[in-house]
């Protein structure tokens, strides 16, 4: 099903314009007006990372007129594997800055519009209106939420994407273009349960998988802003790299949906992060208390050293995590086998005196395994706040982070 196209054609082309468009000009269902279009078209892309730096190359070099960019963040070195719009000069570096600075590289015609603050419930409404079509590259489901209800809110179609490790999908959510059109609630009525899912930052994505899905967007996007093709509303794109296997499915409105069925409940922007939760109630109350620093964990290990000490610290990240960094002394036992149960057989027994001390990369699988050890009768277990990375930050930066 085709729809109208979201903007009208700029009054014209320059001779530069011409030239550098001219591989769309020849194309008949783009054409002068659909490359007027585009250059009259004002998209937001949230996010500069990995689904973002394709994104905004590609909407740069097609000549989207005005960018938008929502980042906050600084450029580290384990976002260069994926990242490919910024460099190793870089590192350290605003990211928004340095998107801005690689799409002017690439096309000199597009006016960048920097937002270099971490969006939200206050800004949110602010930063959208004014944009034709949204780009969302976002790596969490809180920030996924509260994207979709606010372009909702204002009418604005967007285009989303998501990506772990070998797996993609992306999708188009407009329902102001069509009235049985889904929204990503629809799709995704409520968040995963706290912990069920990593973060990229925790379970990887192969970097490459970032060019598939996010090159997708700016396909989807162009069709959008051009009024051509067969857009993917109502339709999900589910890409498996390992198998190279593409799927389409058909995503129906939800009559139920909280925000765009019959009887919406959802009228104005809620607490994403309350909704999302980034760890389950029993992990933060099994945290509050037997939460120890990174420091006091260094005075631990000098005492179990010298013998007026005996505990057991538990890492609970995953094989190849444990290959990059680690805590010395310390033994491997997936978060996996907490939640089969299987690790508490290789755990000290809960009379033998010995604390059970936890940790992972940031702290948060190692609060949801906390829970499982307390709830075993281990009323003294404590995890390390920060994980792995405040180690490596405050006690040893002579290991690598990731």
């Amino acid at each position: 099903m085709s729809f109208p196209p979201l903007v009208e054609p700029a009054d014209e082309l320059t001779i530069d314009e011409v030239r550098r468009y001219s591989r769309h000009l020849i194309i008949p269902d783009v054409g002068m007006a659909g490359q007027k279009r585009l250059k009259n078209a004002r998209v937001l892309v949230i996010g500069a990372g990995g689904l973002g730096s394709p994104a905004l190359l590609y909407l740069a070099a097609a000549g989207v007129g005005t960018l938008g960019i929502v980042e906050f963040d600084e450029v580290d070195e384990s976002n260069l594997q994926r990242q490919v719009i910024h460099g190793q000069s870089d590192v350290g570096r605003s990211k928004a800055q340095s998107a801005k600075e690689s799409v002017l590289e690439t096309n000199p015609y597009v006016n960048v519009v920097v937002h270099e603050e971490r969006l939200d419930n206050d800004n949110v409404m602010r930063i959208f209106e004014g944009y034709d079509l949204i780009v969302d590259g976002t790596d969490n489901f809180a920030t996924r939420y509260l994207v979709n209800d606010a372009a909702y809110f204002l009418g604005i179609p967007y285009v989303w994407g998501s990506i772990y490790r070998f797996d993609g999908q992306a999708s188009v959510f407009a329902p102001t273009l069509a009235p049985d059109a889904p929204c990503y609630r629809c799709l995704y009525p409520e968040p995963p349960p706290p912990g069920m899912v990593p973060s990229c930052a925790e379970g990887g994505v192969l970097g490459v998988l970032c060019a598939s899905i996010g090159s997708i967007q700016v396909n989807e996007a162009i069709k959008l802003l051009t009024g051509i093709g067969d857009p993917a509303i109502g339709k999900l794109v589910i890409y498996d790299a390992l198998e190279l296997e593409w799927r389409k499915l058909k995503v129906r409105k939800d009559p139920n949906c909280a925000l765009c069925g019959e009887h919406a409940t959802v009228t104005e922007l809620i607490d994403y992060e309350s909704f999302c939760g980034a760890i389950s109630e029993e992990a933060m109350d099994a945290a509050a208390g037997a939460t120890i620093s990174v420091t006091t964990l260094e005075h631990m290990l000098k005492e179990r050293e010298e013998g007026t000490r005996d505990f057991v610290l538990v890492d609970v990240r995953e094989p190849n995590e444990y290959e990059i960094n680690k805590i010395p002394g310390s033994v491997l036992i997936p978060k996996g086998e907490f939640l089969t149960g299987h690790a508490l057989a290789e755990l000290p027994g809960v009379d033998s005196g010995k604390q059970v001390v936890m940790y992972c990369k940031t702290a948060v699988r190692s609060a949801e395994t906390l829970a499982i050890v307390k709830g075993a009768g281990y009323s003294d277990a404590v995890h390390v706040g920060g994980g792995v990375s405040a180690w490596v930050r405050q006690i040893d930066p002579s290991q690598p982070s990731y």
